[in-house]
């Protein structure tokens, strides 16, 4: 019989400050296969914010990662966001997509909550 992999409840790391090499730190840490759409992501964002004169494409961005390494630096957390974002996808009904829509709100409350510590 083998044992089944569970996810540690706790962090895998520190919530990072919002700035690109934290964050870049972190996403190479916890989700590394992410690191070349971080990267991409952060391209895109220093280009409109020069076309835009405009900080407001950099600070999306940090909120964006922000909210993602959030999620994902605690295991749990991100498969039940997987999880729900599934059920929520595949319920025939909008009423039966309704427990997971919330759930998912929850969670993201909670990523948001951790993010805005972090400013």
């Amino acid at each position: 019989m083998s044992a089944q992999h569970t996810p540690p409840e706790g962090p895998l790391i520190a919530m990072p400050a919002l700035t690109p090499t934290a964050l870049r730190r972190a996403v190479s840490q916890i989700i590394p296969a992410d690191l070349p759409r971080f990267n991409e992501h952060l391209a895109e964002a220093a280009e409109n914010a020069a076309a835009q004169s405009s900080i407001a494409p950099l600070r999306t961005f940090l909120l964006y990662w922000g909210m993602t390494i959030a999620i994902q630096r605690h295991p749990a957390r991100a498969a039940r966001l997987r999880e729900m974002e599934d059920a929520a996808q595949s319920a025939p009904t909008f009423d039966a997509a309704r427990p997971a829509l919330a759930e998912i709100r929850a969670i993201m409350d909670t990523a948001e909550r951790e993010v805005n510590t972090t400013r």
